[in-house]
């Protein structure tokens, strides 16, 4: 019984401790938000050079472009006049229109605070870079952006500012998922998911697919330091939960690499198969590589609803 009690009052420190570490660090992202506002305006700047909004075919007035007709498509779509330039035949596509809605998340779990020397940024400081930036293109092409759990859907040109704003007077806040509930969002609306996706990979795909069911299409972007895939320890190494504080010492961690390092390409493998089901995108990025090469994939897939994986 002493013995019990005795880890209960260790166990109650270590999230005492813990505690007082995720207000220290929510305290030092609001600090570091004007500087990572401004990363994200240079960054949207880099990737925007030369884009433009989102196009697709759909409902509208504005020509957009034509295509090659397709088999069992009703001959009126058929556009005669372009037709008879060549042996093709030709369907005239108009440009969709109508204002689409994006929503961001951004983890901000205690693991996505961490950041090791091999690193450019803290994981939460790469997620939210990406998703000012992000929200930054999305407006200027004439869509609707909203933060998850802060705004709803706005097209006002300073959405950057105003979601920096509400991360930072909300800095505290601890995500209880890696992927957020779909309440409130739209059908045919799109989520940018920026996370480590260090939750289990039975709960990831529970909250995935109750988004999908939703009618939210899904683009997942994994954010990985880079000594969280290579696991680079040699000798004896402390290891500490983010969550809780409570450590784990081992005496000999090069022992354990391969195992380590096989088990996270099984579980991303897993998570990549989860996506690829519910027609997602699903982007791996490393947090020592340049924001503006993440950003610039991640629009691309967003323009032309391409699926699939990106590492």
């Amino acid at each position: 019984m002493i013995a019990t009690r005795a880890r209960e009052r260790q166990r109650d420190r270590a999230l005492d401790r813990g505690a007082l570490e995720r207000l220290s660090e929510a305290s030092d992202l609001a600090g570091r938000m004007p500087d990572l506002l401004l990363e994200s305006r240079i960054v949207a700047n880099t990737v925007a050079h030369g884009l433009h909004g989102r196009r697709r075919s759909g409902p509208g007035e504005s020509f957009w472009q034509f295509r090659h007709f397709q088999q069992g498509e009703p001959a009126k779509r058929i556009d005669w006049r372009r037709s008879a330039r060549d042996e093709n035949l030709y369907v005239r596509e108009r440009e969709w229109e109508a204002a689409h809605t994006l929503w961001l998340s951004i983890d901000q779990s205690p693991s996505m605070y961490f950041a090791s020397n091999l690193a450019q940024r803290a994981k939460i400081d790469r997620a939210v870079v990406l998703a000012l930036a992000l929200g930054d293109l999305a407006v200027r092409g004439a869509e609707r952006v909203g933060l998850v759990g802060r705004f709803n859907p706005t097209a006002q040109r300073q959405v950057a500012e105003r979601a920096a704003e509400a991360i930072s007077r909300d800095a505290d806040a601890r995500a209880g998922s890696s992927l957020p509930a779909p309440t409130g969002m739209g059908r045919f609306s799109d989520l940018v998911v920026f996370s480590d996706l260090l939750d289990t990979v039975v709960d990831i795909e529970t909250s995935a697919t109750a988004i999908a069911s939703a009618g939210v299409r899904g683009h997942v972007v994994m954010i990985v330091d880079p000594v969280e895939e290579t696991f680079p320890f040699d000798g004896r190494i402390e290891f500490a939960d983010p969550e809780t504080s409570m450590k784990l010492v081992l005496g000999k961690s090069e022992a354990i690499r391969d195992a380590y390092v096989a088990r996270m390409q099984e579980r991303r493998a897993r998570i990549a198969a989860i996506c690829q089901r519910l027609d997602w995108s699903f982007t791996v990025h490393h947090t020592d590589r340049p924001a503006a090469e993440c950003l610039l994939g991640l629009h691309e897939r967003l323009t032309h609803g391409h699926a699939g994986v990106a590492a």
